[in-house]
């Protein structure tokens, strides 16, 4: 094969002299060949990475848009779930701690649950979509408090409702003295005292009757406190204290005489005393109290057992007239 050769112009003898290529220039021109090869691959390779996706990246998106897909049910679960709860919530609170008598559990103690998840293991401020994510973990944290807190409260109403019946024969359910026997004077509210002369919330209700008239317990229990043994009924003069449990005690005062002793059980209907005018008290009754969970309470709501609808109204109305008390 014939070889070729390089000329050069020389301007001093304007002839074309051969020019010898040596070893370094033929290097140098090869390093240049491949040096520009690879910047030039490069270049394209860049272009291409930006223009077209690779296998992998293809895949990967391929795999978050399943992700986003999945993440979008999840969301959309969790938001049935919720609703599925709140509506439990709902009932406990306002069906089954309604007809248990039992107090209706804060939206605050249901969102303080035992936490289900530890900060320290879930970092997302690191990660893409660091704002969904936290605010899911969050929602599943809620929800899992507010379960734990359901599922306890649904053991307790269990609990009550397992011992209804007992529950039923303890709570204050009829009027301490018999219908006929007595009248209702004076309610629960301000009422005017007729030995201090003043008004002051008067927190129970005195039933007018003869001296002697027989007092009864308004459901079973324990007496707690029975004569005038009890610094704390000062101005009630000869009383009977009874605890019934459940959070329920009455209090019968102005007697003339107790029939029972502290500690004695005694069961609905059973005699405690008779009906008189001592401690403070301008004529012969009874006042009658009622306490849940410490607070006295409008004993006149817990009349229902022995009454037909029509007395029962027209007790609540005779109670609702603001008047001069008994004591």
């Amino acid at each position: 094969m014939k070889k070729h050769h390089t000329y050069k112009f020389n301007p001093h003898t304007l002839s074309y002299e051969k020019v010898k290529t040596t070893f370094v220039d033929k290097l140098k021109k090869i390093s240049f060949s491949v040096a520009f090869g690879l910047v030039l691959g490069v270049v394209l390779l860049v272009v291409g990475m930006q223009v077209f996706d690779s296998p992998r990246e293809r895949q990967l998106k391929r795999d978050l848009a399943r992700y986003e897909r999945q993440m979008t049910l999840m969301q959309n679960t969790m938001r049935r779930n919720e609703a599925v709860l709140a509506d439990l919530e709902n009932r406990d609170n306002s069906i089954y701690r309604t007809l248990l008598e039992a107090e209706p559990i804060p939206d605050e103690v249901r969102r303080s649950g035992i936490p289900v998840y530890d900060s320290f293991y879930y970092d997302f401020s690191q990660m893409d979509n660091a704002d969904l994510i936290a605010s899911t973990q969050r929602r599943l944290d809620n929800l899992s408090k507010r379960l734990y807190v359901q599922s306890q409260s649904f053991d307790e109403v269990y609990r009550m409702a397992s011992n209804k019946k007992e529950r039923q024969d303890h709570i204050p359910a009829i009027m301490p003295l018999k219908k006929t026997e007595c009248q209702i004077i004076s309610g629960f509210g301000t009422r005017y005292h007729p030995i201090l002369h003043y008004r002051r919330m008067h927190t129970g209700v005195d039933l007018s009757a003869k001296t002697g008239t027989p007092i009864y317990a308004t459901g079973d229990g324990v007496v707690e406190v029975s004569g005038r043994n009890d610094p704390s009924l000062s101005g009630y003069g000869i009383a009977v204290l009874v605890d019934h449990g459940f959070g329920y005690k009455t209090l019968y005062a102005h007697m003339s005489e107790t029939k029972v002793k502290d500690g004695q059980h005694v069961k609905r209907g059973e005699l405690l005393g008779l009906v008189g005018s001592t401690g403070l008290a301008s004529g012969p009754h009874c006042h009658y109290e009622v306490w849940l969970n410490g607070k006295k309470v409008n004993p006149i709501y817990y009349f229902y057992n022995d009454l037909t609808p029509q007395e029962y109204e027209q007790v609540i109305e005779a109670a609702n007239q603001e008047n001069q008390c008994l004591s």
